[in-house]
Parts: C-alpha cells; sequence; structure tokens
C-alpha cells in the first residue's frame, strides 16, 4: 500500500545536509542522512529489519554522502570476499594488469556465503574514485540486491531504499558500536 507523507512526517525520516563537493569546482550537493539506521565510518547505512528481535536481519546499504563526496556512482559491484594474494606477480607489468581486470570482475557472491569481519563486501566505483568497502562485522548473506550492479543509478537515486546492497544476519552486532544519525552528521561535519 503506497502511503503519502506530509513534508512534517518526511522531515521526520530524513535529515538533510549541504556539503561542498572538493571533486568538483565548489558544486554543493544536497544529501540525505536517513533517521532509524546506524552508520559506519565507512559510510554504510545499517537498518535493523525487526528491531522486536534479537537476532534480527540487517539491511545494508551505502550513504548518500559517498556520492556527495565522490561523485556519481558509476558501478556497484557485491563481491566475493576471497585471498588471491598468491598468485600475484610481483615483477611483472602485464600480471599486474591482468590482476586489476580481474579485481574489477570480483567473484559474485551469493547467498548463504559467510562474510568476516573486515572482508571485502562491495566494490564502488564513482566519478572520482574506486572505493573497496570491507563487512562492518561477521555476517552469513541472505538476500543481494543484484539490481544495484545492472543499474547504479539505484544508489545514486534512492540510496536508503530500492539502492540497498545486501541483507545479512550477522554473528556479532553491537548496534551501540556505530553511529546514530546525529552523530554520523556530527562525523560528516569533522571530515
Amino acid at each position: 500500500m503506497l502511503q503519502l507523507l506530509s513534508i512534517e512526517d518526511l522531515k521526520a525520516v530524513v535529515s538533510w545536509a549541504q556539503v561542498e563537493n572538493s571533486m568538483a569546482d565548489s558544486d554543493y550537493y544536497e544529501f540525505g542522512v536517513a533517521h532509524g539506521r546506524k552508520y559506519t565510518l565507512e559510510h554504510l547505512w545499517l537498518q535493523v529489519l525487526d528491531p522486536k528481535k534479537i537476532d534480527s536481519q540487517i539491511k545494508i546499504g551505502i550513504s548518500e554522502f559517498v556520492r556527495a563526496e565522490y561523485g556519481e556512482i558509476v558501478r556497484v559491484i557485491l563481491t566475493k570476499p576471497e585471498d588471491d594474494s598468491e598468485f600475484k606477480s610481483e615483477d611483472s607489468d602485464a600480471d599486474e594488469e591482468e590482476v586489476a581486470q580481474d579485481d574489477d570482475a570480483g567473484t559474485p557472491m551469493t547467498s548463504g556465503d559467510e562474510v568476516g569481519l573486515e572482508d571485502l563486501l562491495l566494490t564502488v566505483t564513482t566519478e572520482h574514485d574506486k572505493l573497496l568497502i570491507n563487512a562492518p562485522f561477521p555476517c552469513k548473506i541472505v538476500s543481494l540486491n543484484g539490481d544495484i550492479e545492472d543499474n547504479p543509478d539505484l544508489v545514486n537515486d534512492d540510496a536508503y531504499a530500492d539502492g540497498w546492497c545486501v541483507i545479512v544476519q550477522p554473528h556479532e552486532f553491537d548496534e551501540d558500536q556505530f553511529l546514530d544519525e546525529k552523530e554520523y552528521i556530527e562525523y560528516l561535519n569533522e571530515v
């Protein structure tokens, strides 16, 4: 069912901030910080799907700040963590070029994959940079939003709804380790 929100209701859902984008000729971008979520220092948002359950699943997405700071998101890859360091050659330029192409491709994650703390979770390519974002806590992948890989504009245009990345079942999750919306805004003012 579609529910229309008044301006007051909308303000209660999303806090808006304005930031100068250092990457693009002093342009200003507005971006939202959604209420009812936690945030990481790596600009992920975390939404507990059923706060009444102790072992609730968590939806993870990319904060709108990433677009404001680094430019349009042009590619999102939901990558499977794997250690391929033993296959990298240090003395061959051709091998380094091959590895760079392989890193972009990544190994696709699937539902049921286990992700450890600090394992690669997302690769985000923007107009100006490439971001490797690690998992904020150990978890099991429950669902992937493959639509964002095909259409990264979902993250640009609707980061807190259709632009979500993964739903996970955390193994260890302490909500207090992450920033609420007010703390996140304070952190962004310091960045």
